[in-house]
C-alpha cells in the first residue's frame, strides 16, 4: 500500500485551462498583443508563469521587461477571476475522498504560483483532503526538477518507494523519473496520451478510479 500521492493541479486535479487562457488574453490585449485560442493553451501552460507569457508573447516581444509586465497583468487579473471556468475533472472528488479514508497523504506539487495554487485548493476541496500544497515559488525550481518533491517527501516522511506522482503532461512524467517515483499519467487532462507514453509513463490512466488500483 502506498503511503502518499502527489498531485499536479492544472490538467490532473482541475480543469483550469478557460480560466489560464482568459486571464492570458486580458493581459496580451492590454499591451496590444494578438489574443489565442483556447486550444493553444494547452501547450503553453506547465512551466509555470513567466514561460506561459513568453510562449504567449509573440517572438520580437519575449524580453524580459515586456513579459514581466505582462506577467503581472496576468497575475493580478487570474487572481480575481480564477475560479470563473475552472472545475474539478469528473471523479477527482470521490478519488480524493476515498484516498483520504484510506489513510493516504495527498499533497499537490505545481508550477502554478504558489498563492493560486493554494488558493484553487481552498475553494475546490475540502479542507483537510491535502497534507501538502505547494505551487511554484520564486526561490525554487520549477519542476521537473525534483525540489518541489523532495520537500514535500520531507514534511511527509514518506519514502520514494511508497510514492505515486500523478499528473498530465511530459513535464510531469520526468519530475516523477527525476524524483525516482513511480508515475502515473493521466489522460483527461491538457496533453495527449502520445506524451505519457513517449516520456516513460509508468502507468497511464483515462479516469480517477483507476489509480485506486495503483495504491495497493
Amino acid at each position: 500500500m502506498k503511503k502518499l500521492v502527489i498531485f499536479d493541479l492544472d490538467g490532473t486535479l482541475l480543469d483550469t485551462l478557460g480560466d489560464i487562457a482568459a486571464s492570458t488574453n486580458h493581459a496580451l490585449k492590454q499591451f496590444g498583443y494578438e489574443e489565442h485560442e483556447r486550444e493553444a493553451y494547452r501547450y503553453f501552460t506547465g512551466d509555470g508563469i513567466s514561460k506561459l507569457i513568453e510562449r504567449a508573447l509573440p517572438p520580437d516581444a519575449r524580453c524580459e521587461g515586456q513579459i514581466a509586465q505582462v506577467k503581472a497583468e496576468f497575475v493580478s487579473y487570474y487572481q480575481a477571476h480564477k475560479t470563473e471556468l475552472t472545475q474539478p475533472y469528473p471523479g477527482i472528488c470521490d478519488l480524493l475522498n476515498q484516498l483520504h479514508h484510506q489513510g493516504i497523504m495527498l499533497a499537490v506539487a505545481s508550477n502554478k504560483f504558489h498563492e493560486a495554487t493554494r488558493d484553487l485548493i481552498r475553494f475546490y476541496f475540502e479542507n483537510g483532503t491535502f497534507d501538502v500544497v505547494l505551487g511554484q515559488r520564486e526561490d525554487r525550481p520549477t519542476k521537473p526538477d525534483p525540489a518541489i518533491v523532495n520537500e514535500i517527501l520531507s514534511m511527509t516522511n514518506a519514502g520514494k518507494e511508497d510514492t505515486l506522482y500523478v499528473g498530465d503532461s511530459s513535464i510531469d512524467m520526468n519530475t516523477a523519473r527525476n524524483s525516482g517515483i513511480e508515475s502515473v499519467g493521466v489522460t483527461w487532462g491538457f496533453r495527449p496520451r502520445t506524451e505519457l507514453e513517449a516520456n516513460g509513463a509508468d502507468h497511464i490512466v483515462s479516469h480517477p478510479q483507476e489509480i485506486l488500483g495503483l495504491v495497493k
